[in-house]
This record gives C-alpha cells, sequence and structure tokens, in this order.
C-alpha cells in the first residue's frame, strides 16, 4: 500500500491522542450543493463514451458499482477495460471549483481547536482533496491525505469501507484502531468499520433532503453510529460533555 507523505510535518507515534479520520465531501464541505452533481454527471458520461452504452446503463453501473465497492472506479476497473488514472482525473476536475465549494463559516478554527491528530481519508483522488482542502485553507491542518490512490494493495484498487485496507493505513500512520474516530457522512462505511471498534461520528447536515430513510434507534441514529452530529462544531461540544469519549 502506498500513502502520501505527511504534511506538513511527521505524524507523531504516540498512542492515547485522538486520531481523527475525516471525510472529505459532504464532510468537510457540502459536495451536495454542487461539486456531487457534477462528478456524477461526468462519470455516466465517462462511462458512456468508456464502453458505449445508453445513459440509462450508464446510471446503473455508476450507482450500483458505488453501492456494491463503494467507489464506483473499483466496479469499473474490475470489470470493464477502464484506465483509472485517467477516469479520476476527468471527473475530478473543475475549471471553476471555488466558486463550487461551500462549507461552516470558521471551520479552520473549529479543526485547530480538536485535540489530536488529524487525517483525511477519502475515495477521491488526492489532486481533486488537496485542491478542494486549499479552497477551504485548511490542507496545512491535516498530517495526511490518504486518497483513492493510496489504498491500492498488490495492485489492486480498494476504497473506504474496506477493512483491511483501513487497518493498513492506520498501522502505517501508527495510530491505534482504539485512538481513532472517523467522522462520515456515508452511513454504510461507519457500519462496517464501527466493527473494528472504533468511534463513529455520522454528520448529517450536508446531506441532501432526500437522502434514503434509516433505522434509528431512540437516540435518533444507527445503533453502529456513536455520535450523531449535524456540523462539525458539535465536535467539540461532544468531547466536552462527554458524548464521545476522549481516548487512551
Amino acid at each position: 500500500m502506498t500513502v502520501s507523505r505527511p504534511r506538513p510535518r511527521r505524524p507523531q507515534r504516540a498512542t492515547g491522542a485522538p486520531v481523527w479520520l475525516f471525510d472529505l465531501d459532504n464532510t468537510l464541505h457540502a459536495a451536495s450543493r454542487a461539486i456531487f452533481p457534477a462528478i456524477n454527471q461526468a462519470m455516466t458520461q465517462y462511462i458512456i463514451d468508456a464502453l458505449g452504452v445508453s445513459r440509462d446503463v450508464a446510471n446503473h453501473l455508476r450507482t450500483s458499482y458505488t453501492q456494491r465497492y463503494g467507489a464506483a472506479l473499483l466496479g469499473l476497473t474490475r470489470h470493464h477495460r477502464v484506465d483509472p488514472h485517467d477516469f479520476l482525473k476527468v471527473v475530478h476536475t473543475f475549471p471553476d471549483l471555488p466558486g463550487m465549494v461551500y462549507a461552516e463559516r470558521g471551520l479552520a478554527r473549529m479543526l485547530r481547536a480538536l485535540p489530536g491528530r488529524k487525517i483525511v481519508l477519502t475515495n477521491a483522488p488526492e489532486a481533486y482533496a488537496r485542491a478542494v482542502l486549499a479552497e477551504l485553507g485548511i490542507e496545512r491542518i491535516f498530517e495526511r491525505v490518504i486518497a483513492i490512490e493510496h489504498m491500492r494493495t498488490r495492485r489492486r484498487w480498494r476504497a473506504k469501507p474496506d477493512r483491511a485496507m483501513l487497518r493498513e493505513t492506520l498501522r502505517r500512520a501508527g495510530a491505534a484502531l482504539s485512538d481513532a474516530i472517523l467522522i462520515e457522512d456515508t452511513h454504510g462505511h461507519l457500519k462496517r468499520y464501527r466493527q473494528l471498534g472504533i468511534q463513529t461520528v455520522w454528520i448529517t447536515g450536508h446531506l441532501p433532503t432526500r437522502a434514503p430513510a434509516l433505522r434509528l434507534s431512540g437516540r435518533g441514529r444507527p445503533h453502529y453510529v456513536d455520535h450523531r452530529i449535524r456540523s462539525l462544531k458539535s465536535l467539540q461540544t461532544g468531547l466536552q460533555s462527554g458524548r464521545l469519549r476522549q481516548t487512551g
């Protein structure tokens, strides 16, 4: 497995402090407002052009592969002769990216206030992830960005919610599973990773209004979600109140 080089400093190896694993899209920014519709449209068009199928078939492949593998790319590389690097570049390149990025006010301040280490873990490509983080003004807050290119093992593409990939990712980062706190909008990823014993935080404020209904507990969250929040500013409140457990 290949991981990105730490920026701007080497990761600390001490255990016990929280290791925050932040998803990117619909977690650190509101991707559903403009970026996700553009990515979905670009993916569908790419599949049409590469495979010579109808728009309906292309949409079906895009959504079914995403649901099955965690990322459409994995299905396209396993079942079709698609160049993964070209696909990632084409569908994640936006000339008007600054006008498409929306986030909470005071995002950088809120992230800096969180104790412990901070890592971005995303199924998006690194160039796109770093471009979004730079636009948000928060790239230097994270010790590393682990993107989909860095999740490959033995030349096989992997993505969230692959459990072996997460174990190896944390091992290389010198972080214990018991110290990890995953913040995600995709509940399926949280469900899979909760089985490893990490803390799970489901952020819902950026989700589309027509998101699929889930079976919620009496606390308004699935059983595999330790903490449900609408915005990132709730993370510090959760630590202070004890609703998010302190590691170590």
